[in-house]
């Protein structure tokens, strides 16, 4: 009797038992936020180190030996194509200058007395009062007090260019540095004539950076020669600076310059970059990092970095199939796009991936996927 009894109540207790299974299992399925994959063209970026300079980049030295005697602008400021910056002894000069003065002088009055000499001698040779002899003679110191003069004349004009070289004037409009002289030095002396400062003019600035050769390639075919002309003009001026506080440079650049050869010591050519500095924030010696897209996959796969994991160089992805079902992925990954990661071989387009907790799932588990709202950045 008692068998029977205990028989009937389990009978009767099994559906509700089942039933709370049910309703447990239901509430027990994680919420776990995933990522649905797409084909897209996807732009590999890579980044150069490079360094900056001016547009033009002045030496400015002394011409001539003597001791600098003055200093005429503020060092750090901006200054104007012929301003006075120094001014050189020019004692030794201004001699020189009134030397060739007096030796031009002298040549003119000898010019002067052949001149004469020779117009009263034509008279008397045609008169056959004097031989052709004395009248060739005449011509010739003529010609050679002339051929003086002029030899005169521009020795006088090399002391003035000499004496011209002690003020110095900046070349060209820009930012002059720290001066490298003082007042008293002596400047001037080869073989090593000191550098008394640099102009630079940074309204627009190079960037100078090395590339290998296979990046020389990969780059030249997508940014300096692909498609059209057109094409290739917009695409040359999509260059990204990213500066030493690791932000990006509001102005894109474009490379204008690549070296003739490649070092075939180091396997490395160099390119050159110009990007427009119109608030002067770049200054020249700087270091940057230039940031290029030198290629484009067709129909590529991206995934969220934090949905891949790594294990002893493996990388994996967890994929959320039609049933809700977790399944662990081994994935072969590209390069970092951004942040996300290019996938080569392991995903296909349309396929999802478990975006956030990771820890939480496991293959074979179901899940409730809510896809995650991340906004696609290719850069």
């Amino acid at each position: 009797m008692r068998q029977t009894m205990f028989i009937m109540l389990l009978v009767l207790l099994l559906p509700l038992a089942s039933c709370g299974t049910k309703e447990q299992a239901q509430l027990g399925l994680p919420d776990i936020p995933v990522f649905r994959t797409q084909a897209m063209d996807v732009p590999v970026y890579q980044e150069f180190v490079g360094q900056v300079y001016g547009l033009k980049d002045i030496a400015i030295r002394a011409r001539v030996e003597g001791y600098l005697e003055g200093i005429y602008f503020r060092e750090g400021s901006r200054v104007k194509k012929g301003d006075l910056l120094y001014i050189l002894e020019g004692q030794p000069f201004e001699a020189d200058v009134a030397a060739k003065m007096s030796g031009l002088a002298e040549a003119k009055t000898m010019q002067v007395k052949a001149e004469s000499d020779l117009n009263r001698m034509r008279p008397l040779a045609e008169q056959k009062a004097i031989s052709e002899s004395h009248l060739d003679a005449a011509i010739a110191q003529y010609e050679a007090s002339v051929a003086s003069v002029e030899a005169a004349e521009a020795n006088l004009r090399a002391a003035r260019i000499q004496l011209s070289y002690t003020r110095i004037h900046s070349p060209i409009k820009g930012i002059i540095g720290k001066t490298k002289a003082k007042v008293g030095d002596f400047v001037g002396r080869d073989p090593n004539p000191v550098i008394l400062n640099v102009v630079s003019r940074i309204d627009t600035i190079l960037v100078e950076f090395f590339i290998t050769e296979k990046q020389y390639l990969l780059l030249s075919r997508r940014v300096l020669y692909a498609g059209k002309p057109d094409q290739r003009d917009s695409q040359k001026q999509n260059l990204e600076l990213i500066l030493a506080d690791g932000s990006v440079y509001e102005h894109k650049g474009r490379a204008n310059f690549i070296d003739r050869d490649v070092d075939p010591t180091t396997g490395a050519i160099l390119i050159q970059a110009s990007f427009p500095n119109t608030e002067s924030l770049l200054r020249p010696g700087q270091f940057a990092r230039v940031k290029a897209a030198v290629t484009v996959v067709e129909d590529g796969i991206l995934v969220p970095q934090r949905s891949v994991s790594e294990l002893q160089g493996l990388y994996r992805v967890f994929v959320v199939d039609e049933t809700n079902t977790v399944e662990l992925r081994e994935v072969k990954m590209g390069p970092k796009v951004g942040s996300f990661w290019l996938v080569e071989e392991g995903l296909e387009a349309g396929e999802t991936v478990v975006y956030e907790g990771l820890q939480l799932v496991k293959s074979g588990i179901t899940v409730n996927p809510t896809e995650a709202e991340i906004e696609l950045k290719l850069e």
